[in-house]
């Protein structure tokens, strides 16, 4: 019998998830120099996950990475199975059963909670469920942010609150020739959003915003960038962290903010405040929310290892909308192993593990396998690992031909799943690309998945 990954019995390989996990894992499957094909499923008729649905629509650069995936996904081993959620669609074992291997690059699709009293409240948010309402998410399509109050409150410190605040608090015109859905930017031209908020449980040395992301949030044409002086104010350990050469970063970010206490010559009609060393305590309000209790912090522990800790002083800020943006975590899929407190696929070195040891042809990438932690391109030395080990273990795939997605496909038409394929992507791509044209807009994105299908005529 010819050896898995020879041209007698090509490698099979079924990448579950189409962000960049997933086609960077794709790549490295296809330069291994082994006879290899991949099947690309993904529960959405599009394909790019975040890069798609999380990058923010003024940020067209970051999602100059599609051209990478796009060039991947022509290869002629590869196949895209869209519109097919593994674990309702198919199961895991029937998709363990048609392949040598699988590879899950689901990523973490759902937000920490802050775990303090009145978070569910009217009028308190994810930051998820924003960034994919404003991107045209077909899960978020239809959510509801109360836009009408003049206060808003980030917590976080990160890029993506970052994006929520810059989106919160630039003009129509400055979002009106991105790809921003149509149905956000009409909400958005009606915003009484006056004052955003952000807010960090630790001091500016640790904010863990990008420089670049922090410097945008200075330059927006009609919202002023505010920082209190005191709150700039160093321990000696923070300022031993912005001295270190290996933190240019965090030097950066502490000088961007000395930048934001400058007087404007003209005030704006927004105002983006920064507060350091708070950490919400509890959400007041009567039907909806009303107000924010807040911790003042101190920080305690060496440089590069301070931790905050509560003094016990509790302020209020008012707060008519608030989103949380404090991290993100995976979800289980049923038929594999879940690590709830950490939200990823337990695994060593992306080998997927249960408690009998490491689960036979099983693999993780991104986001699942390590948490939600770096940029784009990190996720391309993870995906190459993940596939250096699954090539590591080709031994001891089972034996044989697989027959990959030719037995998938008529379980998936008895279950009426229409699976849609890249050349199908493609049509709605296009189609995207022309409502988009008189607009003056890149694209104006289908939000909805009958108006992608409708593309198709199914």
């Amino acid at each position: 019998m010819a050896a898995v990954g020879t041209a007698e019995t090509p490698l099979r390989v079924a990448v579950v998830g189409s962000g960049p996990s997933g086609f960077y894992a794709t790549e490295a499957l296809f330069k291994c120099g082994k006879s290899v094909t991949v099947d690309m499923y993904e529960r959405l008729p599009m394909p790019y996950g975040l890069v798609r649905s999380g990058v923010a629509p003024d940020h067209p650069k970051l999602k100059q990475a599609i051209l990478v995936y796009d060039k991947i996904a022509r290869h002629p081993a590869f196949r895209l199975i869209g519109n097919v959620t593994v674990g309702r669609d198919l199961s895991v074992q029937e998709l363990r059963h048609a392949y040598h291997a699988v590879i899950f690059t689901c990523g973490a699709e759902t937000d920490r909670q802050l775990s303090i009293p009145g978070e569910d409240l009217p009028g308190s948010y994810t930051a998820t469920e924003f960034v994919g309402w404003y991107n045209g998410h077909p899960d978020y399509r239809d959510r509801r942010f109360d836009l009408s109050q003049e206060v808003a409150v980030i917590i976080g410190q990160g890029n993506v609150a970052a994006d929520v605040c810059r989106i919160l608090a630039k003009t129509v015109d400055e979002l009106k020739h991105t790809d921003i859905a149509e149905h956000a930017l009409d909400a958005l031209a009606e915003s009484r959003v006056r004052e955003i908020h952000v807010i960090g449980r630790r001091g500016p040395a640790q904010a863990k915003f990008t420089s670049k992301e922090l410097r945008e949030l200075g330059e927006l044409a009609d919202a002023d960038a505010v920082v209190d002086p005191a709150d700039l104010s160093l321990n000696p350990q923070s300022v031993a962290e912005i001295a270190a050469k290996s933190n240019e970063v965090g030097a950066k970010n502490v000088q961007l903010f000395h930048g934001f206490l400058a007087d404007p010559l003209r005030p704006k009609t927004r105002r983006c405040v920064f507060h350091f060393l708070r950490s919400p305590v509890e959400l007041l309000g009567v039907s909806r929310v009303e107000k924010l209790l807040l911790e003042k912090n101190r920080l305690e522990g060496a440089p590069f290892d301070q931790v905050a800790r509560g003094t016990g002083e509790k302020v209020e800020l008012p707060c008519g909308i608030l989103f949380r943006s404090i991290g993100y975590k995976g979800l289980p899929i049923d038929g594999l192993p879940f690590d709830d407190r950490k939200g990823v696929f337990p695994n060593i070195e992306g080998r997927v593990r249960d408690g009998s040891g490491a689960v036979p042809g099983v693999y993780c990438a991104g986001w699942i396998k390590r948490g939600p932690t770096g940029i784009i391109g990190t996720n391309r030395a993870d995906s190459v690992a993940t596939v250096n080990a699954l090539l590591a273990d080709l031994e001891s795939l089972t034996p044989g031909p697989a027959a990959g997605a030719e037995v998938i496909y008529p379980m998936l038409a008895q279950r009426n799943v229409r699976p849609i394929s890249f050349d199908e992507w493609l049509k709605i791509d296009a189609a995207e690309i022309g409502r988009g044209t008189p607009k003056g807009k890149p694209r104006e994105k289908f939000t909805r998945l009958d108006e992608m299908l409708r593309v198709l005529r199914v």
